[in-house]
């Protein structure tokens, strides 16, 4: 398995309890309102936060910050084309950027949307476009309870039973998002994406790849999908794209970089024309995309990264050590364990906190008061209205953190199981109009 050397150290303080607890009143229990300054292990996210090699560092070196038509663009392009087999291609600054600029491209008032299921900002742009969105999961993704290889496949029988209530004229995108990162970041196989391709085509709708992690998806295919366990990573993910008539990619996940992401297109000139116009008007000329041209250079030595197996190897070897460790430590973890996160089944350690209480919410602030590690709740918190486990989910960033980091939020964990009795739920006191975005920015207090 790959190692990495840590040329550049950060110190990192734990601040003691005392200001853990007055840090987490001040943010009103949302983790997301807490300065990074207070936090000791971060798992927040896994988007942005990783750590970028000596190559892409020195790929930045040869940044072109030509307005239009730059060599970065170039060497972007060619590395999105290499990678993907996409041609037609646009840079933004990050995936919600891509998200604005294909769906506000492809989706009109009163339209549905199908998913497999949409995560926070997708659910939100289908919201803001006047769209409808559907989540399709199969039964396995739910609960977390089965060890199906492919929890995070679409269903196309609850799909297509959707289509007869709203009118297959009335459904203008199909989306996959592979991974599926509400599913507990569980992998997509290539038939289920072969099929969703063939369903889309059969009610003449879009079908969008949501690629932010494509090359871990990739990864989980040649380990568990029969027919491609003698193809490369690249192979695989080239042939999964292949059959998207467009992907939307944070470069902030499987581009390995701090910023950046991209819309490429199939052979749609038109819809091409339309995603290049709202770039300009959104992100930036088509070329550059709101990004400096250093940044499409890391994100294109990034992209050709992320498909080499020694990478993905301690990638998901890293989550996978993760899992071990919190579920030693009393956790019950989502299994088989995805790539990018552990997603941690929060109702079944606090099943005497009721789901309106928010028990993930309880989890992720008594994992932060306990030992400065931070989470994000994944569950009716976070996606109101809708019917999602109770999940709490460490991300982990790429090329960052050690065993020993692990070691403490190992630890940390099992302190809080330990008195996980005396936890109380949270009600909110105050959210943002946006429902879809309200853990972002909501605030909370603790139920008496």
């Amino acid at each position: 398995m790959r190692s990495y050397l840590s040329h550049v150290a950060r110190p990192v303080e734990q601040p003691s309890r005392e200001r853990r607890e007055q840090a987490l009143e001040a943010a009103g229990y949302n983790l997301f309102n807490i300065a990074a300054a207070d936090v000791a292990i971060d798992l927040l996210t896994d988007s942005g936060t990783g750590t970028m090699s000596t190559d892409q560092w020195a790929a930045m070196l040869q940044g072109d910050e030509a307005y239009a038509g730059s060599r970065s663009f170039e060497r972007f392009q060619e590395a999105v084309s290499e990678v993907t087999g996409f041609e037609h291609v646009v840079p933004v600054h990050q995936g919600r950027g891509g998200e604005n600029v294909l769906y506000g491209a492809l989706i009109t008032e009163g339209e549905y949307v199908l998913n497999n299921t949409h995560f926070d900002t997708t659910r939100a742009h289908v919201a803001n476009n006047g769209g409808h969105a559907i989540d399709c999961p199969i039964d396995a993704a739910v609960g977390g309870a089965s060890d199906y290889p492919f929890k995070g496949n679409f269903d196309i029988a609850t799909a297509r039973e959707h289509v007869e209530e709203v009118g297959a004229e009335n459904v203008s995108v199909v989306i996959l998002t592979i991974t599926n990162n509400s599913a507990a970041g569980q992998p997509v196989s290539v038939t289920n994406t072969r099929e969703v391709a063939a369903f889309a085509a059969d009610i003449d709708a879009t079908f969008v790849i949501d690629a932010c992690r494509f090359a871990e998806n990739a990864f989980f295919v040649q380990e568990r999908e029969s027919d491609y366990a003698d193809a490369s990573i690249r192979e695989i993910a080239r042939e999964q794209l292949s059959y998207a008539d467009a992907i939307v990619v944070s470069g902030k996940k499987d581009g390995l970089s701090n910023i950046g992401g991209f819309v490429a297109v199939a052979d749609d000139p038109e819809l091409f024309a339309r995603v290049k116009q709202r770039t300009i008007m959104y992100e930036g000329f088509p070329t550059y995309g709101g990004l400096a041209g250093r940044d499409l250079d890391a994100m294109a030595t990034g992209l050709r990264e992320a498909v080499e197996r020694p990478y993905l190897e301690h990638r998901i070897g890293q989550v996978r050590e993760l899992a071990e460790k919190l579920s030693a430590a009393g956790l019950p973890v989502v299994e088989p364990v995805g790539g990018h996160a552990v997603y941690v089944k929060a109702d079944q350690l606090l099943s005497h906190i009721p789901d309106e209480e928010f028990p993930g919410q309880a989890l992720v602030c008594a994992l932060y008061e306990e030992g400065g590690v931070r989470g994000v709740e994944i569950g009716s918190f976070a996606f109101p209205d809708t019917d999602r486990p109770e999940y709490v989910r460490l991300a982990v960033p790429r090329r960052t953190y050690h065993r020993e980091h692990f070691d403490h939020v190992a630890e940390t964990a099992a302190a809080v199981v330990e008195r996980h009795e005396e936890l109380t739920g949270f009600e909110i006191i105050g959210e943002p109009p946006i429902p879809e975005l309200r853990h972002f920015s909501a605030e909370l207090r603790p139920v008496e």
